[in-house]
């Protein structure tokens, strides 16, 4: 496992505006609205990352030898942890896996004990994760704003950028970030692209992928993922890139990229397996949340303050579980 020579920097803070909580409010509601709208067209489901790719099964193992400043939370003691992971993409349509998309990679952690993020005891710990370093917005205003528009009709959407012009840049650059070509998910590798914390530290979250064989004629995600582990595991580093200052490894922008190492912490492991319907069920009505946290490794930022907000009210729409 590699290691920083020196011990991280705990002098992270968090900003937290005035106005937050009516924003958050009011934004969650926007999502809700367009959640809604989704559900009414292609059946209950979440706002984003409605299309279900693959329900897995997997392993999380901490190892022994890590240093003393990450053993921190759930990467505190050597053990083997069992989870799930769902695999998505990441649109408010069900499309085809070719659309152009962000693509998630949701685990859920189990056998956890200690205080919450939200408060009582930690049963489990979830990590979000997409194929992009950074969100393409620093702020969940600014998000907020060009995803509802991009869920628009042709009709309002022309409309929107004709009364505020200066949104095209901005759907331009999200539009060029779709485009940003996909492995598949046995070897793209994937991120929180925001904070959470890790004991004292502040840190980003990496799932490296190791296997890097990716095949060119992949259309259906599923199918890739699920020949590869009907012949084999698939392993993933879980890494952590830490709080250096806020030029290099800012707090509150999540559209900034971090510069700093990255550690690897543990390993993620998917076992060989077949699709399980009944998994599949299960895993599509339970909750993926970074709130649904450790204490330890509480989300981080305005972003995930957002987030907090607007995946509560997702999941009391849809009633998840």
């Amino acid at each position: 496992m590699g290691s920083v020579v020196s011990v991280p920097s705990a002098g992270w803070r968090e900003l937290v505006g005035a106005d937050e909580e009516e924003r958050h409010r009011r934004q969650a509601e926007m999502f809700g609205e367009l959640q809604a709208r989704k559900s009414a067209e292609f059946g209950g489901g979440r706002a984003l990352h409605r299309k279900q790719v693959a329900a897995l099964r997997a392993t999380v193992t901490v190892p022994a030898e890590l240093p003393e400043y990450a053993r921190q939370g759930l990467f505190r003691v050597p053990d083997k942890y069992d989870a799930w992971v769902r695999l998505s993409n990441g649109g408010f349509n069900r499309a085809p896996d070719h659309v152009p998309d962000v693509r998630g990679f949701s685990i859920k952690v189990f056998g956890m004990s200690g205080p919450a993020a939200l408060g009582g005891e930690a049963v489990c710990q979830d990590f979000a994760l997409i194929n992009h370093e950074r969100f393409s917005s620093a702020t969940s205003e600014e998000f907020t704003t060009i995803v509802t528009l991009a869920g628009e009709t042709k009709g309002r959407l022309l409309s929107a950028l004709v009364k505020k012009p200066g949104l095209w840049p901005r759907l331009t650059k999200v539009r060029d970030a779709l485009r940003e070509p996909f492995s598949g998910f046995a070897t793209q590798d994937f991120f929180s692209a925001a904070p959470i914390a890790f004991g004292p530290y502040a840190v980003r979250v990496r799932l490296k992928a190791l296997a890097d064989d990716p095949d060119p004629d992949a259309t259906d995600w599923a199918a890739d993922i699920f020949n590869r582990l009907i012949a084999g595991p698939l392993g993933y580093d879980f890494q952590v890139q830490f709080f250096v200052d806020e030029q290099r490894t800012p707090i509150e922008d999540a559209s900034v990229a971090w510069d700093a190492p990255y550690e690897t912490v543990g390993r993620l492991t998917l076992p060989r397996q077949k699709p399980d319907p009944a998994l599949a069920e299960e895993i599509e009505a339970a909750v993926f949340d970074p709130w649904n946290a450790k204490a330890e490794h509480r989300p981080l930022g305005e972003v995930m303050r957002a987030r907090k907000v607007a995946y509560l009210a997702s999941q009391q729409q849809r009633d998840a579980r």
